[in-house]
């Protein structure tokens, strides 16, 4: 267990009800997203808007000479200039590629999510590894202290990324800077290094039928990161080496999310990735779940299947997508609520998520009671099928020592299919 992850919390009962959560693309009324992180930006993300191949920000780019330690390129940033400022990723292609010819396509898709991008090109085509690593440390410290969009970045949230010799390349960097917040390898070619010290969260992609960095090459480099360290190792189905150098949506819709808990801090997003949201196009999938951005706090999650979590209705596992073992169907009545006694270490506001499943398309109301209080009033939307999961999120005040969290469904209909809840703490 990493020492500065998860804390530990009691959970005494858990009653489980009926069945039904949220349509994909719409926001639950009621609901009170928690700011779990001040780098929070854009609207609260669905299954739909992290599958778009663009986000809420609108974009520009700006070109950039060679001479600054690499060999020139472009930068991608949001116009916006109301919400603060932006974390920002590096990204270099792979060996005697260009960025206009391999990564240019995913530019303006990952600025419109709210990141500042400098895609670059290398020194020399033939560059390695380190090479690589060397010049998105550059890229980075370039954009951060000369670039004409220096002030829209936060030089304290950075990340690196590339493809193949660039895979290796961001590998690189991420060891020799330990406090980048991210580091994402495409079918990363590491010849010059191991993964055994590296302290950055790392996603790692693999692509099914590529003969050149084969999947077990990328699984070494994924098992070889240390146990401390956040991490996650995604094959892609029927996908060859090049899978990253064109218009990629199944990638797109795993790194945005990675790139989001990390660079942002932004909890909003583990629902993508813990588990996995949307299997489509994926393969073999493998993380260190729950994933903590280390913004602080703890996070403890209750599967509604395991004692001492009581369901009133039935375990079931009939429907794909659940955590765990299972998840709770309930009873289908006013009054069948899901019951949670919580243990907190100090009094203050906590965030409580809750995923669940409704294959309807009629929103079920319910009262969420805190201690015997009701303080919000939520209505899980219809998500049109059973296999369709989504994750609630609202802010509760817990007292020091235990309290009691009630879901208490206010219509015969009752409550979605409960997976689990996880309370965060600050």
């Amino acid at each position: 267990m990493r020492a500065w992850k998860w804390a530990v919390a009691v959970v005494t009962a858990a009653v489980c009800i009926a069945s039904a959560p949220v349509l994909p693309g719409t926001a639950l009324p009621g609901t009170a997203h928690a700011a779990d992180s001040p780098y929070q930006r854009g609207p609260d993300p669905t299954v739909t808007s992290v599958a778009a191949s663009r986000g809420t920000f609108a974009t520009a780019g700006v070109s950039v000479p060679a001479g600054n330690g690499f060999g020139g390129g472009v930068i991608y940033y949001p116009t916006d200039t109301s919400q603060g400022t932006f974390g920002a990723i590096a990204i270099v292609p792979g060996y005697t590629a260009t960025w206009a010819a391999e990564g240019a396509w995913m530019g303006h898709w990952l600025a419109s999510f709210g990141f500042v991008i400098i895609g670059i090109d290398t020194n020399n085509r033939n560059d390695f590894d380190t090479a690589r690593g060397t010049q998105l440390l550059a890229a980075l410290d370039f954009l951060t202290q000369s670039s004409s969009v220096r002030t829209r970045v936060d030089a304290s949230r950075l990340a690196v990324m590339g493809h193949s010799m660039g895979g290796g390349g961001a590998m690189s960097a991420a060891l020799r800077r330990p406090s980048l917040k991210a580091a994402v390898g495409l079918a990363p070619y590491s010849p010059s290094q191991n993964l055994t010290t590296t302290k950055v969260p790392t996603m790692l992609l693999a692509g099914q039928n590529d003969t050149t960095v084969t999947p077990a090459n990328v699984t070494t480099l994924y098992n070889g990161i240390p146990a401390s360290v956040e991490k996650a190792y995604l094959e892609l189905t029927g996908a060859g080496h090049a899978f990253p150098t064109s218009s990629n949506s199944v990638m797109m819709r795993k790194v945005i999310p990675w790139l989001k808990i990390f660079v942002d801090q932004d909890i909003r997003y583990s629902q993508f990735l813990c588990p996995m949201a949307d299997s489509t196009g994926i393969r073999t999938y493998r993380s260190s779940c729950p994933l903590d951005p280390g913004g602080g706090g703890s996070v403890t999650r209750y599967e509604a299947e395991n004692s001492p979590a009581v369901c009133t209705g039935a375990i079931d596992s009939d429907h794909a997508g659940y955590s765990g073992a299972g998840f709770c169907n309930g009873d289908n009545a006013a009054g069948a609520y899901a019951q949670f006694t919580v243990n907190a270490s100090t009094a203050g506001t906590a965030t409580l998520r809750v995923r669940s499943a409704n294959g309807t398309t009629t929103a079920r109301p319910a009262s969420l009671i805190v201690n015997g209080t009701t303080v919000q009033s939520p209505a899980f939307e219809g998500t049109g099928l059973w296999t369709t999961w989504v994750t609630s999120t609202f802010n509760v005040p817990l007292n020091m020592g235990g309290n009691t969290i009630q879901l208490n469904p206010t219509t015969a209909d009752g409550l979605p299919n409960i997976d689990y809840v996880e309370v965060a703490t600050s």
